[in-house]
């Protein structure tokens, strides 16, 4: 398979190309966190890019999740920790949600082939969904406010790797190469690695410090969330 990454959501336009599989990925915090609203069991995620969109919804009596600049909104149910979506609170409900980076790049891809999300939660059902459906993926980074962070590199970085043990990488351009070797020089100490990012002292400065190692673990969940172009929201790959 083809793998590129693209490290922002405003360079997509330069990675897009027709038929394409995308992956977004928001490691702090918003891909761990719809795929945990799924797998407690969530029925489908309307993903906004707006607050005032979000607002609207919840005016209708949707249940809503939304958070700027690492906080949760005052008006919403659940912020953007993956611990706020217990089966209590979503199970079989619709959910609106958006955030500071995720949703964006979520609006940003809308028109691909396929758009899964990705993070480490999650990284090896995404990663054989891709193999399954796709010749060639782009790993669409979040980033913060269009800006380059690490964290979403990183995970490129390990999808890569994972690829490459299977016998299935094929690299599209040098920004898969540049998340490998980051992976590569972090992955044995991730968390330790990523205190230096400047996410990471956004969570600390919001008091939310235990969704870092949560945002980190490999495959606790097996869901794929995936945007139906149909209905313009996510729901679980069947």
């Amino acid at each position: 398979m083809l793998l590129d990454l693209c490290p922002s959501p405003v360079l997509y336009p330069y990675y897009q190309q027709e038929g394409d599989t995308v992956i977004v990925v928001d490691t702090f915090r918003a891909s761990a966190t719809l795929c945990a609203a799924f797998a407690s069991g969530a029925s489908s995620v309307i993903s906004v890019a707006s607050i005032e969109e979000a607002k609207q919804y919840k005016s209708k009596g949707f249940l809503v999740g939304a958070e700027r600049n690492a906080r949760k909104c005052d008006f919403a149910d659940f912020g953007n920790s993956p611990y706020d979506y217990t089966a209590d609170k979503v199970s079989g409900k619709e959910l609106v949600f958006t955030t500071t980076n995720g949703t964006q790049a979520i609006q940003a891809a809308k028109d691909c082939r396929h758009l899964f999300i990705g993070t480490f939660s999650n990284i090896d059902a995404v990663l054989e969904a891709s193999l399954r459906l796709s010749e060639r993926t782009v790993i669409l980074c979040a980033g913060w406010e269009n800006k380059i962070n690490i964290e979403d590199t990183l995970f490129g970085g390990a999808f890569a790797e994972k690829l490459s043990e299977k016998g299935k990488l094929t690299i599209g351009s040098d920004s898969v190469r540049i998340a490998l070797s980051l992976w590569q020089q972090s992955k044995n100490n991730l968390l330790e690695y990523l205190k230096e990012s400047d996410h990471y002292a956004r969570l600390i400065a919001n008091g939310a410090a235990s969704d870092a190692p949560y945002c980190l673990q490999m495959n606790t969940v097996s869901v794929v969330p995936t945007y139906n172009k149909q209905e313009d929201k996510l729901r679980i790959m069947s």
